[in-house]
């Protein structure tokens, strides 16, 4: 067989092998396709794909770049090649691409969504939204377009539209295909049994769970939560709930009449920024627990001040949201009277013993079974300084002051587009805000000024 036509029948091949999800043979067959053929366009732009899929961000873009050098008027490569770069911060290169495609296919609605969310992460809004509604004008069941002009609008506090839009997102579709009763769209609760569904993290569940009592309140004979097996102690003293069902265990074979995602209460409640349900605190930490934990904290005098400073490595924009070492941390070392606590878990957690002389932490975080003794821990400390985690959310829903790190990339639509303060956690939760992308320095500096006026003011109301 002549080179050429080995080269399509092995692009057919590793297409067929795409299709199936079998990324190693489809790679080994997009490679010896562009081996025999160097100028196969196709085959590159398959190939960056597999790569992108793969996780070989350079392969990816080496083979797009190649593709839309030997055909330039393949617009779906500009767009991926656009959206890789858009991934990691090449913002000018990236809106370059989306511009290409653009030109290639101007009726595109993935590339205006994509060049939607490009000027969302970098603020522009205005413009934003323009390529967001163009996206869903010409294509209305563009779900990525309506989730992404929902993070805009609950955002920016415009939360009728905002909610209604949010309903797009399909994170609970694998956990709705195995429920056998019908979805709760707002009707009649009385006499009802309702079960409420996690969907994203902990955090979430933390900031939404608020909503079981107002729709007990609805009539709701039983309502039950699906959730996190670490939320399972904490959350059995939420008000009006009557069950806690970890979701590593199997379902209960009781009957309900309804489920819901947890996060879709607030369209159906129709929660506004002058209605968001924030009587503080809603949880509560258990009185033996908390006992127990502070027994373990430093003696008075002195703040106890509570440190989280990273997330979850596996979070979309976590590199963004949290800080690389402590020691970013270390302006804060400088201030006398206050004793330190960490309380991070997983990736970082090391980091607080490598904190130098100056500055002792004591760690909690790697003894913490679970939120229900991170909330006792909470209870007893002066302050959580954090970035934007659950345990921002749990020392919320506690009623206990804690203080936000944002980045200035990707922030996430809860907190708002600007200021200080959150309207779910008022006169507990103070913003803290990255004036420009990755400087934590100056938030730093910021929290530092914060913290030393917070303590010479508690010293003060001590003596």
């Amino acid at each position: 067989m002549p080179a050429l036509s080995q080269a399509t029948a092995l692009f057919h091949q590793g297409t067929a092998e795409l299709q199936q999800g079998l990324w190693e043979a489809a790679e080994a067959a997009f490679r010896q396709a562009v081996a025999l053929d160097a100028q196969f366009a196709e085959a590159h732009a398959n190939l960056g794909y597999v790569c992108d899929q793969r996780g070989d961000a350079p392969g990816a873009e080496r083979h797009w770049r190649r593709a839309l050098a030997l055909a330039p008027h393949l617009a779906s490569v500009h767009l991926n090649l656009g959206a890789l770069l858009a991934q990691h911060k090449r913002h000018a290169e990236a809106e370059a691409c989306y511009a290409a495609a653009l030109a290639l296919e101007p009726q595109s609605s993935a590339v205006w969504s994509n060049l939607g969310v490009l000027n969302l992460n970098l603020q522009r809004e205005e413009t934003a939204e323009t390529c967001l509604r163009q996206a869903l004008a010409l294509e209305a069941d563009n779900h990525k377009a309506r989730f992404n002009l929902a993070y805009l609008q609950l955002r920016r506090g415009h939360w009728e539209e905002g909610w209604a839009l949010f309903e797009a997102r399909d994170w609970y579709r694998a956990l709705a295909e195995r429920l056998p009763y019908p979805r709760w769209q707002g009707q009649d609760l009385t006499g009802c049994r309702l079960l409420l569904c996690f969907e994203a993290g902990h955090g979430d569940v933390i900031q939404f769970c608020r909503y079981v009592p107002l729709l007990k309140a609805r009539g709701a004979l039983h309502i039950s939560l699906l959730c996190h097996p670490a939320l399972r102690r904490l959350l059995a003293s939420l008000d009006g709930l009557d069950g806690v069902l970890p979701f590593d265990q199997a379902l209960p074979e009781q009957r309900f009449d309804y489920w819901m995602p947890l996060m879709s209460a607030p369209y159906h409640l129709g929660t506004r920024l002058d209605t968001v349900p924030a009587r503080l605190p809603y949880l509560q930490p258990a009185g033996r627990l908390q006992a127990h934990w502070a027994a373990l904290l430093p003696k008075r005098p002195g703040l106890r001040v509570g440190l989280v400073w990273r997330g979850n490595p596996a979070f979309e924009n976590d590199a963004d949201r949290s800080l690389a070492h402590l020691r970013l941390l270390a302006p804060l070392w400088e201030l006398p009277g206050i004793h330190f606590i960490s309380l991070q878990q997983g990736a970082g957690e090391e980091q607080a013993a490598e904190c130098g002389p100056g500055q002792a932490v004591l760690e909690l975080g790697g003894q913490l079974q679970d939120f229900a003794d991170a909330a006792a821990v909470l209870q007893s400390l002066d302050l959580l300084i954090t970035v934007d985690t659950a345990m921002a959310h749990l020392a919320g829903a506690l009623g206990r002051p804690c203080w936000l790190l944002l980045p200035w990339y990707m922030a996430d639509w809860r907190w708002g587009a600007r200021g200080n303060s959150s309207v779910w956690y008022p006169q507990v939760m103070r913003l803290f805000r990255q004036d420009q992308d990755g400087d934590w320095h100056g938030t730093v500096q910021a929290v530092q000024r914060a913290l030393q006026e917070h303590s010479m003011a508690w010293q003060a109301s001590e003596s």
